[in-house]
């Protein structure tokens, strides 16, 4: 795969998991508690968010309310709220990034610099992954103790929600994509006629300083024809012609 393929799939499937990250922020999935009661018209399921919470009756009615204080989440719901907007800021700086520093986008002329930009929005993306991938897996593993904890009530036990399983994807796809755009890089040894790169390095000339005619003198041999050029037969000379003949 080329440069320029490589910065384009980089771009795609890091554009992806910042859109995954956008939804993991904004679903109230994080944790599910179903309740069933003495019939199954009593049921409902309860969906606890970052920014509201849903109750879902088994009527199909659904009422939602928006967290009015923070402090009334838990200590891992109140920092996944600052680590996924924080993850969702760098992810958005590192794919204007990309643009940047792209090649087929021309906006800087060295082959250098625009690979120097491209890794930087890579390191920025793989960033942004590390900074989704804490909260999601802390609220996981809370609500994996807390479930198989034998001093939580029955009714009371929540199980992960889609929100869990789309923010570990998103953390994947914002992974790959950075180690992809920090591979993207020019080769180390510049070639000969590879635009963008310094031609061949020059070598001086180790010879005498001054140039003048040299003068060989004559050789005193007889000059030899060499190889097939010379006659292999005795050239005859004409006989003399007079000139009473064309009188």
């Amino acid at each position: 795969m080329g440069r320029i393929g490589k910065e384009i799939a980089g771009q795609i499937i890091s554009f992806v998991g910042l859109v995954l990250v956008a939804v993991t922020c904004g679903i109230p999935m994080w944790r599910v508690t179903s309740y069933i009661g003495a019939n199954i018209v009593t049921g409902q399921t309860i969906w606890d968010g970052l920014w509201m919470n849903c109750v879902m009756q088994s009527t199909g009615q659904m009422q939602c309310k928006l967290n009015d204080s923070v402090m009334r989440l838990s200590n891992d719901l109140q920092a996944a709220r600052a680590l996924v907007i924080i993850s969702l800021l760098v992810g958005f700086i590192g794919f204007i990034i990309t643009f940047v520093g792209g090649k087929c986008t021309g906006c800087l002329d060295k082959d250098s610099s625009q690979a120097k930009v491209v890794i930087i929005s890579g390191c920025l993306f793989i960033l942004s992954a590390v900074l989704v991938l804490i909260p999601v897996c802390w609220s996981a593993a809370i609500t994996i103790a807390d479930f198989q904890s034998v001093l939580t009530i029955e009714t009371q036990k929540r199980e992960l929600g889609a929100s869990i399983y789309i923010g570990w994807a998103a953390a994947a796809l914002l992974l790959l994509g950075g180690i992809i755009l920090t591979t993207s890089c020019p080769p180390q040894n510049p070639m000969y006629g590879y635009p963008g790169y310094p031609p061949a390095q020059m070598y001086p000339y180790a010879g005498p300083a001054n140039y003048g005619p040299v003068y060989v003198p004559p050789s005193s041999q007889p000059y030899t024809a060499p190889g097939s050029y010379a006659p292999t037969k005795p050239y005859g000379a004409p006989t003399a012609y007079s000139a009473r003949q064309y009188l």
